[in-house]
């Protein structure tokens, strides 16, 4: 079965692309997601578990960026002038795990007291809940498109096997 770049990337030099690209941002965002509910539960945004968040947000969002030039650079740019995608599967795989770098960011410049530097507390909190929120949303979107088969919407291999894919 054919995959789409993203399975790709992260099946292929195991286990080192899959922990790059998939473990080191998940476990981040997930724990940045796991202390938000706690912040908002409980309102302190003082103590060990605010700053376990600040840490994650901050080094998820830098973490993000750096990814998200590498990949631009060795994947889409590439990809884009050589015709080499493999479909709107791929694409918006592709698209959507890319686009993490948004809410991401802005987690990380929010907490570097780089935006809404001026805001109360509780509008900085609302923000940075939204922006989590917006990447469990791509990033979900990404898996989903990413695990699928490209031909679903419509990809053909033209008989030829895509290089790097597993059957």
């Amino acid at each position: 079965m054919p995959m789409t770049h993203y399975m790709e990337l992260l099946a292929v030099n195991q286990p080192w692309n899959l922990i790059l690209f998939m473990a080191i941002p998940v476990i981040l965002a997930e724990t940045v997601a796991i202390t938000e509910l706690y912040i908002l539960f409980t309102r302190r945004f003082t103590g060990a578990v605010r700053t376990a968040n600040r840490i994650a947000s901050i080094a998820g969002g830098l973490y993000f960026c750096a990814v998200f030039v590498y990949l631009f650079f060795t994947a889409v740019v590439p990809l884009t002038s050589g015709g080499g995608w493999r479909g709107p599967a791929d694409v918006i795989a592709v698209g959507f795990y890319l686009a993490g770098v948004i809410p991401l960011a802005g987690l990380a410049l929010l907490d570097m007291n780089l935006v809404a530097r001026h805001s109360d507390e509780e509008t900085r909190l609302k923000l940075h809940a939204a922006l989590v929120a917006v990447f469990l949303i791509v990033a979900h979107v990404a898996m989903i498109f990413g695990m699928l088969d490209p031909g679903v919407l419509g990809f053909e291999t033209g008989g030829h096997d895509i290089p790097g894919a597993h059957h």
